[in-house]
């Protein structure tokens, strides 16, 4: 199935931040990229990095669409043409 298709498919997008210490999302097509400091995921409404410290995947589940992050989360920023300006670390670190 084409990556578009899969977005389209793959349902609603939501996120809930409790604190700055706890992020749940739905609608993950796929972790593009982590470490401790950037999460970059694709979703159903398109590419979004999650900035902070400490960050850890506690729980992931694509065929559910799910991830649960713990750490402290400063900043979350949508970007549909991250994939196309020279990938994600290009992006924010370029």
């Amino acid at each position: 199935m084409a990556n578009e298709e899969r977005m389209r498919t793959a349902g609603t997008h939501t996120l809930a931040l409790d604190g700055q210490g706890r992020l749940s999302l739905t609608g993950v097509v796929d972790v593009t990229s982590f470490d401790e400091t950037l999460v970059a995921l694709e979703t159903t409404r398109g590419m979004l990095a999650v900035r902070g410290e400490g960050l850890h995947v506690e729980r992931l589940s694509l065929e559910n669409g799910e991830l649960t992050l713990t750490g402290e989360v400063r900043a979350m920023e949508y970007d549909e043409n991250l994939m196309t300006r020279g990938g994600i670390f290009a992006r924010f670190f370029g």
